[in-house]
């Protein structure tokens, strides 16, 4: 067989869109964690035993200010909180580049 003929069947098997090969299409159906964070907090087990119902636990967001949003544990997005006939829902307003993605401090991987 000569280079020519084995590139020219290497290209086509390539091209191909029935080649044995799993694409993507394999994970498609793969279940992940989606975690939208308004704020966090800090305090001491002293303070945690006092909550009871009505009590308010101050975050560290400003009202109005982006969430975080998370895919297994992993922020990809930042968001703003939707009230969606009675639902909470989060509007993408921006995606996080790979380079600047970080796990979320305090989560397990």
């Amino acid at each position: 067989m000569t280079d020519k003929t084995n590139r020219t069947q290497t290209r086509s098997a390539a091209e191909r869109p029935d080649r044995d090969e799993p694409g993507l299409d394999v994970l498609l159906d793969v279940p992940l964690e989606i975690t939208v964070e308004l704020g966090r907090t800090r305090r001491l087990l002293e303070d945690v035993l006092k909550l009871s119902s009505g009590s308010v636990i101050q975050l560290d967001r400003l009202a109005g200010e982006a969430v975080d949003i998370l895919i297994n544990g992993e922020l990809v997005a930042k968001g703003e909180v939707l009230v969606i006939d009675e639902h909470f829902g989060v509007r993408v307003t921006e995606l996080v580049q790979r380079g600047d993605r970080s796990r979320i401090p305090g989560r397990r991987a």
